[in-house]
């Protein structure tokens, strides 16, 4: 017994020490050493006065499709649902309990808060164990919820909204499976919209994919989807935005651009730089009625120790 502890105290401390030796070799945010929220510190009171002002005709757009059960999902990610009317079985209402005959329904659900549009917190993708300002996995991950870098640490998202429609830049209602947006790609569309992308701003990307294919042709759509390249992953972090987003599940390219890494720009992004990702963002009437900035407001679900969360932001102009 006391070799067997002896073991495996030495593979904990084995572990630790890969994870001290690798964290030297990692660069802290810009935010310090203890920042747990990366871009999210761009936001101040002024950023927010400054996204108010682009609401000028009253209009407001759920940016979050409708999740609903058996909708597909990156495996093994799932969704069900049950409504019940507890203690009300058998033509029972709640006279007995409360004095009056009144009845109601609750919801009981089991799901992955990664199924559809969804807030890619800091502590979701890294590389070799390493996450967002060079947490290590064997400090903060644990079954039970993470212990830093939660989706509930992200203060309200209020900022400038941008969109990017890549789909009219290729000429098109839907870009195909796999096809790659590349920097020059970002570039070209944003000055023919004649758009920036500001310091703390949210860029969205449009590509017409889940409004052609998740209803139509469903394993298609979470196989396969156009996206952004590693170059351009990295060319929009320079930017130094607050979150990027796209209407499609995964914001790359899948299968990848020769050459690129599946989803390495999750860890641009994340890991990298902070900056949060935003999934399968409903883009459509943005992009059909020319909507090039907005304001973006999000308040998402404060469940602690989260590594992702299911989320509806507003568009506002």
């Amino acid at each position: 017994m006391k070799l067997k502890q002896r073991s495996v105290a030495a593979v904990i401390a084995a572990v630790a020490l890969t994870g001290a030796v690798l964290a030297q070799d990692c660069k802290p945010s810009k935010w310090g050493p203890t920042d747990e929220i990366g871009a999210a510190n761009y936001i101040t009171p002024q950023s927010v006065l400054a996204a108010t002002q682009l609401v000028k005709m009253g209009q407001t757009h759920p940016l979050g499709i409708v999740v609903e059960p058996g909708m597909p999902a990156l495996p093994p990610r799932s969704v069900s649902l049950q409504i019940v009317s507890p203690g009300q079985n058998n033509g029972r209402d709640l006279t007995k309990d409360f004095g009056l005959p009144a009845v109601y329904n609750d919801d009981l659900a089991q799901l992955w808060f990664g199924v559809g549009p969804q807030l890619d917190g800091l502590g979701h993708l890294g590389e070799k164990n390493l996450y967002y300002n060079c947490n290590h996995a064997f400090d903060f991950v644990t079954l039970s919820g993470l212990t830093k870098l939660g989706t509930d640490k992200v203060p309200p998202m209020v900022a400038r909204g941008v969109l990017v429609d890549m789909a009219k830049h290729f000429g098109v209602e839907s870009m195909a499976p796999g096809q790659p947006i590349t920097a020059a790609d970002v570039d070209a569309r944003m000055k023919a919209q004649g758009v920036e992308v500001r310091q703390g701003d949210v860029v969205l990307f449009h590509t017409g994919y889940t409004d052609a294919k998740l209803k139509t042709d469903p394993k298609t759509w979470v196989s396969r989807q156009p996206g952004l390249t590693t170059e351009a992953t990295v060319h929009v972090a320079k930017m130094n935005p607050m979150a990027v987003g796209a209407d499609t599940w995964g914001l790359e390219a899948v299968p990848p651009a020769p050459g690129d890494r599946v989803f390495y720009g999750h860890v641009t992004l994340l890991k990298e730089n902070g900056i949060y990702i935003l999934e399968t963002m409903n883009t459509g009437r943005l992009a059909k009625e020319g909507v090039k900035e907005f304001m973006f407001v999000l308040g998402q679900a404060r469940v602690k120790g989260t590594v992702q969360m299911i989320i509806n932001p507003v568009a506002m102009w």
